[in-house]
């Protein structure tokens, strides 16, 4: 695959800890940049009441997750959280470079380093940065969408992804949303010329 993917399109990585917009920007360049097709990646977490499989995530059990891991079908994965797994399928890219797309994810920092190093010269990542870890760990509190404990996790994974900004080749800092769509607006159709 890695020499087929190389010879067909591009990949656009971004990557940040939850909360600090990647999702966001991901979802409006997909709507404002013509030739991208989003990477839905799958997980064994439970779906939420307003995810739709396939859409959001391709949703599989954990043994089913496993199963396609030691069946080598996973671009890149990861154990995020006891028991939750996290990764994009191999398939998946193909389809969309088979469908001459440039495919943008929306990733976790682990994954992304993994991708970027498998195709070097064909990839971009983007690392999304918040203002400070104060006002990340604030973004996460004002969704509401986290039991303490849940929160506690994201804030303790949150302070390590936070370290690996310089494993990418950009960090745009996302301070004032508008600037931070134009920049990433601007960083895409660069790298796509």
């Amino acid at each position: 695959m890695e020499k087929e993917i190389v010879k067909k399109g591009k990949l656009i990585i971004f990557t940040a800890p939850s909360g600090a917009g990647k999702t966001t920007i991901v979802r409006h360049l997909l709507k404002t940049v013509d030739g991208l097709a989003f990477s839905v990646s799958a997980t064994s977490r439970p779906k939420r009441d307003h995810e739709v499989d396939g859409k959001d995530y391709y949703f599989l059990s954990p043994v089913d997750f496993r199963k396609k891991v030691d069946a080598g079908e996973f671009l890149e994965w990861e154990e995020v959280y006891t028991g939750q797994y996290y990764g994009t399928l191999k398939s998946e890219v193909q389809r969309l470079l088979d469908e001459g797309k440039h495919v943008i994810f929306d990733i976790d920092v682990k994954g992304a380093v993994n991708i970027k190093a498998s195709f070097p010269e064909n990839s971009l990542a983007v690392f999304v940065k918040p203002p400070s870890a104060d006002i990340l760990f604030d973004r996460l509190r004002q969704r509401g969408t986290e039991t303490p404990e849940s929160y506690r996790r994201r804030v303790q994974r949150a302070t390590l992804e936070l370290t690996y900004e310089n494993k990418f080749d950009i960090a745009l800092l996302n301070d004032d949303l508008e600037v931070a769509l134009a920049e990433a607006e601007r960083i895409i159709h660069s790298f796509l010329e």
